[in-house]
């Protein structure tokens, strides 16, 4: 039986992980399970599968869990206590689903514990690449990537990297892959989350909107795979059916295709090197529409164009264009910038904000927080 800790259980990752576990009661014990606030849901979770321990970094949450919760399980509050349930040595495999900055430290500490990594939280590799690889590589971690372009990827090199010349991320488009530049002025967040092929929390909605989700996947693809940006393309497919391709010297392409359902790659680490049943149907492509292709539009999608300079010039700047992201997608929500201006506000930071090479986690978190300082002020100007 394998102990699971699933980090950030009330999101889109977490509900389609616990959907896979259902179908294999006799293979996972859900372990420990994380959220923020959603103290309801959790409550649900505990009595269905019982977990050894539950953290909710809300501390009003988790009084509010604490008061509620009739059986054994731990309620733990803050985000140290997510570093606890990722490293703890009953912890064998973590799901890291938990969106943005805040997943960053756990997911290292099931590094440094050694577990299996299944990093559905790409930022702990855009804020703290060198960083998170080397403790991977120090402590015998497995790691194996939960988003679906990557584990495309994952899966088509397990033939070896011989003759390999490129990977091609494929990207949907999101809302507005046909949308001319000029009439995403007006864009509302209703709009921008309304994603064709996946359901997603509001945040990567939006960074699927603006193609920064591809942008943070193309960083991520380079510290997985270890290829410089030159090695690592994009293309616009709008049926999202090929998850990516990998290219190799002698003319060869291998493409890993599948319905568009997290479940796959979410059964895929939680069983690799085997495969089990992830309740997704089998892909039929007489029934799919046409496939089509696009080459990205770098002025439409500049955030796209962003995260490929930020890759280009290393060091500080990767974190520091996910911090101004971060600030400048709340602000959209929140109604206090348009659409275009998140990328606006990311270039503006990413050439106030100093650039330099961290070589610590106090370090990352630090550039982190002062790029989220400048966006925020640069933000303030708009008003």
């Amino acid at each position: 039986m394998i102990n699971l800790t699933l980090l950030g259980a009330t999101g889109s990752i977490g509900k389609s992980t616990l959907a896979v576990v259902d179908l294999h009661p006799d293979q996972f014990n859900v372990f420990a399970i994380s959220a923020h606030t959603n103290w309801q849901q959790m409550l649900e979770l505990c009595k269905k599968y019982q977990p050894s321990f539950v953290v909710m970094t809300d501390e009003n949450a988790a009084a509010q869990l604490t008061q509620q919760i009739q059986d054994k399980t731990v309620v733990l509050v803050g985000a140290k206590a997510l570093d606890e349930i990722a490293s703890h040595t009953q912890t064998d495999y973590v799901m890291a689903a938990i969106v943005g900055a805040a997943g960053m430290s756990s997911a290292l500490a099931a590094a440094q514990a050694g577990k299996r990594i299944m990093l559905a939280n790409k930022e702990s590799l855009v804020l703290a690449g060198d960083i998170f690889m080397q403790a991977v590589k120090d402590n015998q971690a497995e790691l194996i990537p939960v988003d679906s372009e990557h584990s495309a990827i994952f899966q088509c090199l397990q033939g070896g990297r011989s003759g390999l010349k490129k990977i091609q991320l494929t990207a949907s488009g999101g809302p507005f892959l046909h949308t001319p530049l000029e009439k995403l002025v007006n864009v509302t967040p209703d709009q921008a989350c309304a994603h064709p092929n996946w359901s997603m929390g509001r945040k990567i909605s939006i960074d699927s909107a603006t193609m920064m989700n591809k942008g943070l996947e193309v960083i991520e693809a380079h510290y997985l795979f270890n290829l410089s940006s030159e090695k690592i393309d994009v293309v616009m497919h709008p049926q999202s059916i090929i998850h990516s391709s990998v290219y190799f010297e002698d003319g060869s392409t291998l493409s890993q295709l599948g319905n568009p359902d997290m479940r796959s790659v979410i059964s895929y680490a939680m069983s690799y090197p085997n495969r089990i049943a992830s309740g997704v149907p089998s892909l039929d492509l007489t029934q799919n529409s046409p496939l089509e292709f696009y080459t990205p539009d770098f002025e439409k999608f500049s955030c796209l164009r962003l995260a490929f300079e930020a890759l280009k010039q290393s060091g500080s700047s990767m974190g520091t264009m996910n911090a101004a992201n971060e600030v400048a997608v709340d602000s959209f929500l929140k109604g206090r910038i348009s659409f275009l201006d998140i990328s606006t506000v990311i270039e503006k930071t990413l050439n106030e904000a100093e650039h330099f090479y961290p070589s610590t986690l106090s370090e990352v978190i630090h550039n982190d927080q002062s790029a989220r300082a400048i966006a925020d002020k640069i933000i303030k100007s708009y008003a």
